[in-house]
């Protein structure tokens, strides 16, 4: 799964929005092998804690700001390890996707990051951010209905949605799995800046 993902990345050629006046982030899509089950590839995915300024309670991919001297990889490992407890160094990068422009004033730079074996006693949630973690198969990116397209009146861009742990996951989170799912697992240069997030994600 690694090479795949090194592979597919390494001819990737992804789209970065430099200069936007807005906030940059990153968030690390993290593929480990879940040995507590069937060692299949899975990817971890986060409920936020119910007490934060921000988007709390929603669905997210470890990440956050780019702090100043960072780079979005760095970011997303520091991240990462905060959120989870899972430390990993620079090597398990394996490739960025498509920067997203978020309605709530960040530029999200996605990194793909492998992590190996892992089992959920590796996990060390941080209370103060994440209310639990989840090891999601990769399989579960490809249902037959997966993803999913609605129209909301405040715009005229389709909202994509992932069905995913029995409900539904939106965007920014959505569109980038979307395309990790794409471009990273099945080689398919699939854009995603198009797709619209939900209007409480906005704020």
């Amino acid at each position: 799964m690694r090479e795949r993902l090194v592979g597919n990345l390494e001819v990737f050629e992804r789209f970065r929005l430099d200069d936007t006046g807005k906030r940059h982030s990153a968030v690390a899509i993290t593929v480990v092998l879940d040995i507590d089950r069937t060692g299949g590839p899975c990817f971890l995915l986060t409920r936020r804690a119910p007490r934060l300024n921000a988007h709390a309670g929603q669905w997210a991919i470890p990440g956050g700001r780019v702090d100043p001297g960072e780079d979005p990889a760095t970011t997303a490992l520091r991240e990462l390890d905060e959120e989870l407890g899972v430390r990993l160094g620079a090597d398990a990068v394996v490739g960025l996707l498509d920067d997203y422009e978020t309605r709530s004033g960040y530029v999200i730079t996605p990194v793909v990051v492998w992590g190996g074996e892992l089992s959920r006693r590796d996990l060390h949630p941080n209370p103060h951010e994440v209310a639990r973690a989840y090891f999601v198969g990769l399989d579960d990116l490809d249902k037959p209905d997966s993803p999913r397209f609605v129209t909301i009146p405040e715009s005229d861009r389709p909202v994509i949605q992932l069905p995913l742990l029995g409900t539904l996951i939106h965007a920014p989170t959505a569109a980038v799995l979307y395309q990790f799912r794409d471009a990273a697992v099945h080689g398919r240069p699939t854009r995603v800046a198009h797709y619209e997030q939900p209007v409480f994600a906005w704020k």
